[in-house]
């Protein structure tokens, strides 16, 4: 999935309307003006070759504003700016043939080249408009068609009437032409598409470009319902396990919850929101302070569509509101590292949390087997629950978490066994959270801000920093901790919910900035500060309760569908690469053909 966002991290990032208003009146002039020079070398030849570009630039307007206004009207993703995009697009392939025609009539001292290539530039551009409006628009073929011919139709008249007033009569072969290219361009558009709809086809069951459009629509549109509903389609059914810590006094209620489901795809797809949905759902509807860290689980476990996300929330909230506090001791908090791999973790009556990072190397999702593993060592020790946690703490180059499996089920076992042998104490909680709004979603912040709980356990304090982002630069995660023990307390571990609502949102090979790469680090850590010391002043005797629910037959993507829809892109790509030059290099050779009769 995470090639997937990356192949498409500049996907409709288009200039400003002025700057593609200005390219635009920019290349049309130099168009009109280049065939210009080379018929009428003079001062009136520059004169008209102005007005042959003017023409040729208002003549486009007025295309792109008849296509907008009446032939995809009801194509929302195709406001006026990206109308006009396309026909920049056009433009420059266009130039590109123009040149060519130029210099090839220079050096041949045949002008009859600069008016084949232009035509033959008309050619490619319909062939380029009916590829990108196929493949980016729910339109009918009448429509594509009648979208990719009204502009270049509209503007060729113009060379057209450049050639014939220099002593060159327009023969029939002109017209015949006309109806050749859009022939030609119509087939070729087909023949290179219908390649790609397959493979779609053939992995999932749904054309490639109905994936394409989804995704696109979301995008640049921000519309999740298309690509959720074939995200349905596509996943398969599983049973999901969320561990809930539930601590409570007479006044006040902290919640933590570790779904086993990955906060991903990207941006508002599937429940790349889930951690802050669940967040505010849990806080408005016990009026508490709740958290949600990262599980194990990786996009395998990534939930198909919002309708599945508030499965999930309502599960959680029905669970929580029949919770028994029991669990009035707990242990100190221990941690436990070897070098590579560090756990920190806390028992809670015969409950405990444990947490894992390899920081300050890169740690990303973490295998299931690990979990097995350590639920089976809790069980050992006579623990009734175990929630583990991914900090996801660190990132700093490829991760090496395959290499690093043995060192992590060495500190599981060293750190549970240690925090159950411990005597338990009596325990105050303390909770606060921030949502600092200078830090968008761009800057790597996920809208559930910075929560701390701080966990007081005899003269051990404590806390438990979750920051809504996804992933944390090296180093920051030790940062914090320094500045922590500076206000009094005395060890914790930070965590991010790896939520995915801040990527795809920017350009880049990751397609989101880690938590401390855009935001201000300074700032972040007096945010971290001020939400302890807020913790830190509401500390109080709870009791707590902990266990495990299961919420059955939720719609996750999977991991062979996601294997599938990784290797469809790919399998996309190359065979896009694979096809497009024979099959456009043949229309090519057929239209030029055509042309030299001319």
């Amino acid at each position: 999935m995470e090639k997937a966002k990356k192949r498409y991290s500049s996907l409709f990032r288009l200039p400003s309307d002025r700057k593609i208003l200005l390219g635009l009146a920019f290349v049309c002039i130099v168009c009109g003006l280049l065939p210009t020079l080379l018929v009428i070398p003079s001062p009136a030849g520059a004169v008209s070759g102005l007005i042959v570009g003017l023409i040729i630039f208002f003549a486009g307007l007025v295309a792109d504003f008849v296509i907008h206004m009446l032939i995809m009207t009801k194509e929302a993703i195709y406001n006026q700016r990206r109308t006009m995009a396309i026909s920049l697009f056009s433009w420059g392939l266009w130039f590109f043939f123009i040149l060519l025609g130029i210099v090839f009539a220079a050096l041949t001292g045949i002008q009859a080249w600069w008016f084949r290539l232009c035509l033959m530039g008309f050619a490619a551009v319909i062939i380029l408009r009916l590829v990108v409006l196929s493949s980016t628009t729910t339109m009918s073929r009448i429509r594509v068609i009648a979208g990719s011919l009204l502009e270049p139709f509209l503007c060729v008249f113009p060379f057209l009437a450049l050639w014939s007033a220099t002593g060159n009569p327009l023969s029939f072969y002109v017209p015949l032409f006309f109806v050749f290219a859009v022939s030609v361009g119509i087939i070729s558009s087909y023949c290179f598409l219908y390649p790609l709809d397959r493979i779609g086809r053939r992995l999932l069951g749904i054309p490639s470009l109905l994936l394409f459009r989804a995704f696109m629509f979301n995008w640049v549109l921000g519309l999740n319902a298309p690509f959720e509903e074939l995200l349905e389609e596509l996943g398969e059914k599983r049973n999901v396990e969320a561990s809930l810590l539930n601590f409570a006094s007479a006044k006040s209620r902290t919640i933590i919850v570790v779904p086993s489901i990955h906060p991903g795809p990207f941006k508002n797809i599937g429940s790349s929101l889930l951690p802050s949905l669940l967040k505010g759902a849990l806080e408005k509807e016990f009026t508490c302070t709740a958290c949600v860290p990262h599980g194990l689980l990786g996009h395998e476990y990534d939930l198909a569509s919002q309708r599945q996300n508030q499965r999930v929330i309502d599960s959680v909230i029905s669970a929580i509101r029949d919770l028994k506090d029991s669990d009035s001791t707990a242990s100190p908090f221990v941690k436990e590292t070897n070098g590579l791999a560090t756990a920190c973790c806390q028992v809670f009556g015969k409950s405990a949390i444990i947490s894992f990072t390899l920081a300050p190397k890169t740690i990303e999702d973490l295998p299931e087997e690990l979990g097995l593993l350590v639920h089976e060592e809790a069980e050992r020790n006579g623990l009734n629950l175990c929630t583990i946690v991914n900090a996801h703490n660190s990132i700093d180059g490829d991760a090496e978490v395959a290499d690093a499996i043995a060192s992590l089920k060495d500190v599981a076992n060293k750190c549970l066994k240690k925090a159950v042998a411990l005597n338990q104490l009596p325990f105050e909680i303390g909770a606060a959270t921030i949502l600092p709004k200078e830090f968008s979603l761009e800057d790597g912040m996920g809208a559930g801000g910075i929560t701390v709980i701080v966990i007081q356990t005899g003269k051990q304090r404590v806390a438990y920093v979750v920051v809504d982002g996804n992933n944390m630069v090296s180093g920051l995660r030790e940062e914090i901790l320094t500045s922590l023990k500076q206000r009094g307390v005395e060890d914790g571990e930070i965590f991010t919910t790896d939520t995915h609502s801040v990527s795809a949102l920017i350009l880049g090979d990751q397609g989101y900035h880690p938590v401390g790469e855009a935001i201000d680090r300074g700032r972040l850590v007096a945010y971290i500060d001020q939400a302890t010391s807020a913790a830190t002043s509401k500390l109080e005797s709870v009791r707590g309760s902990c266990r495990s629910i299961i919420v059955n037959d939720v719609t996750v993507l999977g991991e062979k569908q996601l294997e599938t829809l990784c290797d469809l892109v790919d399998k996309g790509l190359r065979t896009a690469k694979r096809i497009a030059l024979p099959i456009f290099l043949v229309a090519g050779l057929v239209l030029m053909s055509f042309l030299l009769f001319l």
